[in-house]
C-alpha cells in the first residue's frame, strides 16, 4: 500500500477563479492536491453580492468564515454569520447572499466527493468544480 504524503495550502499562493458578478473562488483540497474523496475552497462574494442558485449531486458544508447574509436552502431564507455552519443535502437548491454594502462575505465550502459538480439553475450549466479552477 502506497502512502500520500499531507500537503500544505496556502489561499495567496493559489489561482482565484471568477465566479460571475464580482465573487472568485481558491480552490484548496482536490485532486491535484492527493485528494480521492472530496473537495474544498474558499469563495468571496463582494457586498450585495451572491453566489447564482445551484445544486450539487453530493453533500456539501459551508463554513461562513466572515460577514453576514442568507443563505437560501430549498425555500428557506437563512440568516447567517461569522462561525455559522450549514449542511446541505445533495441536489437541493441553494445560494449565498452577502448582505452588506460594505464589507465582503468569505465562505470556506467543502464537498463529499472529489468529482462533485455544480448545477447552475438558470441555466441548466453543469460542470465539476474542481474544472472551474483549472487554468
Amino acid at each position: 500500500m502506497t502512502q500520500q504524503q499531507a500537503v500544505l495550502l496556502r489561499e495567496n499562493d493559489l489561482p482565484r477563479a471568477d465566479r460571475g458578478n464580482g465573487a472568485s473562488t481558491t480552490r484548496l483540497v482536490n485532486w491535484s492536491c492527493g485528494s480521492q474523496s472530496m473537495i474544498s475552497g474558499i469563495t468571496t462574494i463582494p457586498p450585495r453580492g451572491a453566489t447564482p442558485l445551484h445544486y450539487h449531486y453530493c453533500e456539501e458544508s459551508v463554513l461562513m468564515l466572515s460577514g453576514t447574509g442568507i443563505a437560501v436552502v430549498g425555500k428557506t431564507k437563512l440568516a447567517v454569520e461569522t462561525g455559522d455552519v450549514t449542511w446541505i443535502p445533495a441536489n437541493l437548491l441553494h445560494q449565498f447572499r452577502n448582505g452588506s454594502d460594505s464589507n465582503n462575505m468569505r465562505i470556506f465550502w467543502a464537498y463529499a466527493s472529489a468529482g462533485a459538480t455544480r448545477t447552475i439553475v438558470e441555466t441548466g450549466e453543469m460542470h465539476l468544480i474542481d474544472a472551474e479552477h483549472r487554468v
